[in-house]
């Protein structure tokens, strides 16, 4: 309990700051950008890629009201567990997603899946549920526009994975199947942000979501 009254202390913090630190997180991912272009940095920032994804994950739960809920950690938890399930095992199968396996620019792997895959899943949902949250729809729209966000994340993620050593796909070749998971996957696990009524306003969601949508958009101009 001492654990989650302190991140609720530095969460309050972070209300107080929040435009300091979504200008840090846009300076982050600016240097991000940077790094990457400079061949003689280039590995370094690749290597970084997982621990930069662990950082945003963490400042965006800091800046989450309701921390210590119950459902907020069931959703979280169920989404970080089930999402890396369904990658292990469409990467050791090969008939979830296509065909293809990952490299070493998400971090540790088990199973031939990165753990962090799972964390990045959870990351994409809850921020693409907080984008849409803000907009006044039905519930069911907000599920539905909110997992057509996260396929066109996926699109323009899709462009640069190789580059950054995160996955290949045979072929060089993204599967329609690719999509249609990928949005299956995002339609349940909004759903179930929903159906456990999560709140997920909150100010440096959509803030990280832009940017690291904006960050392989610049990355795609340089490496095409």
């Amino acid at each position: 309990m001492q654990i989650y009254s302190n991140m609720e202390r530095m969460s309050k913090y972070l209300f107080r700051q929040k435009l300091k630190t979504i200008l840090l997180f846009i300076v982050f991912y600016t240097v991000g950008v940077a790094g990457l272009g400079l061949p003689l940095t280039q590995r370094v920032f690749i290597i970084l890629t997982p621990f930069a994804l662990l950082l945003s994950f963490i400042a965006i739960l800091l800046f989450h009201k309701s921390l210590h809920s119950r459902n907020t950690r069931f959703v979280f938890f169920t989404i970080i567990i089930v999402s890396y399930l369904v990658e292990a095992v469409g990467v050791n199968s090969q008939l979830l997603f296509g065909k293809y396996l990952y490299g070493g620019g998400l971090g540790f792997k088990v199973f031939d899946a990165p753990l962090m895959i799972g964390i990045n899943w959870a990351m994409l949902v809850y921020c693409s549920a907080s984008i849409m949250e803000r907009v006044k729809i039905a519930v069911v729209l907000q599920v539905i526009f909110a997992s057509v966000l996260m396929v066109i994340y996926d699109v323009a993620l899709e462009q640069v994975a190789p580059f950054l050593d995160m996955w290949y796909w045979n072929g060089n070749s993204v599967p329609l199947q690719n999509y249609v998971v990928w949005f299956v996957l995002a339609l349940i696990f909004h759903g179930l942000v929903k159906w456990k009524k999560v709140k997920t306003i909150n100010p440096l969601a959509s803030a990280v979501f832009i940017c690291q949508f904006l960050f392989f958009l610049s990355i795609l101009l340089f490496i095409k």
